[in-house]
């Protein structure tokens, strides 16, 4: 097949997902065409089967913002029109699928199928303003196939737009990258951040306010006050002003590590005793999995898709949204107890290998653009 993956290139759920999801199509043959204003920063360009197209913003007196919309529908016209595509995958609603949708209607001669992966914040934040509802409603009018990345995104959007045919396709891991104590990057990450073998502890995410900065130092000053720890936080965005100034009010500052956007985080997460995500909303949780993978317990609210990634004393724990002070608990609870730590860390990884690897997601996303086009299952071997 033939694939056009649009995706937003910053760092965050929706651009990793469909940059692993490109290269994972591309290792089994596909030829996969990523349309974007920038690389995405997972992406290597120089992959088998894997090509980039960058999308122009011009610059012109007359409009007040770059009219991207427009230009991407351009550009995918033009990716579809030469490279003759199957199927344009577009990750994050708007403005992606309207961008599709208008190319499509420019390319009569050689039309494609849209396929709408929705990530969360594409509909449970801008998809309920209501200023942009009635756009989220035509953008999944127009789409020829809709999926969402867990149970609880799907049921949200029929909530709120009923009468689609939205298929779950859950994100996914690759085992082979992300794996327990991976080498010797893993033990050089850790010596240069825990000389004298303190416990790390670690987020990740984009430093929004719904990923709840603020808890995450809360409960790493209550772990600091129970054993010797470092916290690890890796990201950047809106609330990266909050945390470091928490940081200095509490007195963690020789304990924290501010790493800012990374694009490679597997040495990280395997270098970790424990990974916290205090959310107050996740519509699935991929740096939990991520972690998951790794073998790291994971501590989180009970929101959202989180209980379809992290079972409740499976690979970590759950606790009521809000309550960092159970959180902290239960994470002295598992820094201090080796034989719990490692039985949860075991867990997880099994959890991710048997429900979320991507040798058993792939293929569904695989099996949809087939049924989408009309095509047969591939014959198994004998």
């Amino acid at each position: 097949m033939r694939i056009g993956m649009v995706c937003f290139p910053t760092f965050g759920g929706s651009g990793v997902v469909a940059t692993e999801l490109g290269w994972e199509l591309a290792q089994r043959g596909h030829a996969v065409h990523f349309i974007s204003y920038d690389p995405p920063f997972r992406l290597d360009p120089t992959a088998p089967n894997v090509v980039f197209h960058e999308v122009p913003i011009p610059s012109y007196p007359l409009f007040k913002f770059p009219p991207y919309l427009l230009t991407l529908a351009s550009k995918i016209r033009e990716v579809a029109v030469y490279e003759r595509l199957d199927i344009v995958h577009v990750h994050y609603a708007l403005p992606h699928t309207l961008s599709a949708f208008l190319a499509k209607l420019m390319n009569a001669s050689h039309p494609f199928k849209i396929v709408t992966t929705l990530h969360g914040t594409d509909l449970t934040l801008v998809g309920q303003e209501e200023f942009f509802v009635p756009v989220v409603a035509l953008s999944l009018q127009q789409s020829d196939g809709i999926t969402a990345v867990s149970e609880y995104l799907r049921r949200r959007t029929l909530e709120s737009f009923p009468g689609h045919d939205v298929v779950t396709i859950p994100n996914f891991v690759n085992l082979r990258h992300y794996r327990p104590h991976c080498g010797q990057g893993c033990r050089t990450s850790r010596a240069a951040i825990a000389p004298k073998g303190e416990k790390l502890v670690v987020h990740l995410s984009n430093f929004r306010p719904v990923k709840r900065l603020d808890l995450v130092i809360r409960v790493f000053a209550r772990l600091r006050e129970r054993l010797p720890c470092k916290l690890v936080l890796v990201g950047d965005g809106p609330d990266a002003a909050l945390a470091r100034r928490m940081v200095q009010e509490l007195n963690l500052r020789e304990d924290t590590h501010f790493l800012g956007n990374q694009e490679k985080v597997t040495n990280i997460l395997a270098a970790a005793d424990l990974f916290l995500l205090p959310s107050d909303e996740e519509s699935f949780g991929l740096a939990a999995l991520e972690a998951m993978a790794c073998g790291v317990p994971v501590l989180a609210f009970r929101v959202g898709g989180l209980p379809e990634v992290v079972a409740d004393g499976e690979g970590g724990f759950l606790l009521p949204p809000g309550n960092w002070e159970a959180m902290a608990t239960r994470g002295s609870e598992i820094l201090g107890d080796p034989g719990l730590h490692g039985r949860l860390g075991a867990a997880g990884r099994h959890r991710a290998k048997e429900l979320f690897a991507a040798d058993k997601i792939v293929p569904r996303y695989e099996a949809y653009y087939r049924q989408l086009l009309g095509e047969p299952e591939p014959a198994k071997p004998l």
